[in-house]
């Protein structure tokens, strides 16, 4: 869809005037334009109503704030919301390729890895599906030192794209260069950039006093380490029996809302309202096919080693608690291509097929994976990758979108081959969701590399193994210990 010419300018890091709050990701005027863009995509017929939104004085979301402004009047709040219902009652074209359900994933996926009995429950691990996505007499275990290595590798990643998130791609390309840091090989720095560049791009404002090179002091709290924390936490309550209805409660009762962002945030204030999961997902939510539950799988395929299967029916029940369809896949897509790297038995191509096999195949999510794989095989220079998939992408899908986030980890993942320098950097490199691609990027070069001294110092040192958060009981917590508690889930029956 293409951008209304009356855009509201990006004004989100403007100083809230007194006694006014401006909640991102969650006021209905904003939501009306995210889900107008998600209905183009699709294929649903929503003009008649983008019509009356715009006649009746309606703007764009945002295209990168979280929020725009000034607030709407009270009538067109009131609009907003009647038109969101009205939006969500259009059938898509797109859903008998694109189900929720994990039965109707499992029906149109015809590579499901295992035996069927293997996403009974996220429990049943008999038959166990190997390195390849076959069965296995046994699941593969996963050792202490892969895990402290996945930890590491999934931090240093989010903190190599916290500073650029965000920002456009011509100015993440640029302040690297002028740094000599592109490609990217170590941490961004201020040092020898421009002071006329950097204030044509600036940092991320809430990350450049942390993730700077030279004011990195440990990991600093972000989603994409929180979500794996009470992932963790829920599997040593719960088990891995939990219920969509269990993470609902921790979330609840864990994760201070002011923590969760896009379909998070929705979920959680529909969780607040007294809406029951699944439909706290599909209740005026149109982040739902964004990229938040993909970068709450680690633990998922972490705990499954060989188990792909397993992995992608438990991050299933995890992802329908915010997400929908593609949103959905992707958790399940992360998931299975972590438990295969887990196992120690698989490049990172094997692990990326592992990944396809639990995602419909003519889905758009799908798609996405495959184009981002392709393209990576056919492009010697990977900004010529990533400049590919921006042109197919950039003008129609938002940011944090998880089509164009999985089509670029694929490519990063593809194109770095194992190497984890390159993993994280080409994954960063491509713009967009950066702090959560580096991380899940991150996450899988760390598996395969095996071990912590297996990924260069440079990137793990700064670390200081200790991360911060709000999740209860985690705040400075060693990697290492992380580890070791992960690995105890790894082991539970």
């Amino acid at each position: 869809m293409n951008a209304h010419p009356h855009r509201t300018p990006d004004t989100e890091a403007r100083p809230p005037r007194a006694g006014h709050v401006r909640l991102t990701w969650a006021q209905p005027e904003d939501l009306v334009g995210h889900e107008l863009r998600q209905a183009a995509q699709d294929g649903r017929d929503a003009r008649a109503i983008e019509e009356r939104w715009y006649a009746a004085g309606g703007a764009p979301a945002p295209d990168r704030a979280g929020v725009s402004e000034p607030p709407a009047p009270p009538r067109l709040r009131a609009l907003a919301e009647q038109l969101l219902d009205e939006l969500a009652a259009i059938d898509s074209p797109s859903a008998a390729e694109e189900p929720t359900g994990l039965d109707e994933i499992m029906a149109l996926c015809p590579h499901w890895p295992g035996s069927p009995g293997a996403a009974r429950t996220a429990g049943d691990r008999t038959p166990a599906a190997g390195g390849d996505g076959q069965p296995a007499d046994r699941a593969p275990a996963v050792t202490h030192a892969r895990l402290h290595a996945a930890w590491l590798g999934r931090a240093a990643g989010c903190l190599l794209g916290k500073p650029v998130e965000k920002l456009p791609l011509d100015g993440i390309r640029a302040l690297a260069r002028a740094a000599g840091n592109w490609p990217l090989t170590t941490w961004f720095t201020e040092r020898g950039v421009p002071a006329d560049l950097l204030a044509a791009h600036p940092w991320n404002r809430r990350s450049a006093p942390t993730s700077l090179a030279e004011t990195i002091d440990g990991m600093p709290e972000d989603d994409d380490l929180n979500h794996p924390l009470l992932t963790l936490l829920l599997l040593q309550r719960h088990g891995r029996s939990f219920t969509t209805a269990d993470l609902a409660r921790l979330w609840l009762e864990e994760l201070p809302a002011g923590r969760t962002f896009t379909a998070e945030r929705i979920a959680y204030g529909n969780l607040l309202a007294g809406v029951e999961p699944p439909a706290t997902a599909r209740h005026r939510n149109p982040f739902r096919e964004w990229i938040g539950a993909q970068i709450r799988a680690d633990v998922h395929g972490w705990t499954h080693p060989g188990d792909p299967a397993g992995a992608a029916a438990q991050a299933h029940r995890d992802a329908v608690l915010t997400h929908t369809g593609n949103g959905v896949y992707g958790a399940m897509f992360t998931a299975a291509a972590l438990a295969v790297a887990a196992a120690g038995e698989s490049d990172v191509h094997g692990c990326l097929a592992a990944g396809l096999r639990v995602v419909p195949p003519h889905s758009r999510y799908a798609r996405a994976i495959r184009l981002g794989v392709e393209t990576a095989r056919a492009e010697g220079e990977f900004d010529d990758v990533v400049d590919r998939l921006h042109a197919a992408y950039a003008d129609t899908h938002h940011w944090v979108h998880v089509l164009p986030n999985a089509a670029l980890l694929a490519a990063a993942l593809t194109h770095a081959d194992g190497d984890f320098t390159r993993s994280i950097g080409l994954a960063v490199s491509g713009g967009w969701d950066t702090d959560s691609n580096g991380a899940t990027a991150g996450s899988l070069a760390g598996l395969l590399a095996g071990a912590p001294d297996a990924l260069p110092e440079h990137w793990t040192a700064p670390l200081k193994n200790r991360l911060a958060t709000s999740v209860s009981g985690f705040d400075r917590t060693g990697f290492d210990t992380l580890a070791a508690l992960t690995h105890q889930e790894a082991l539970r029956p």
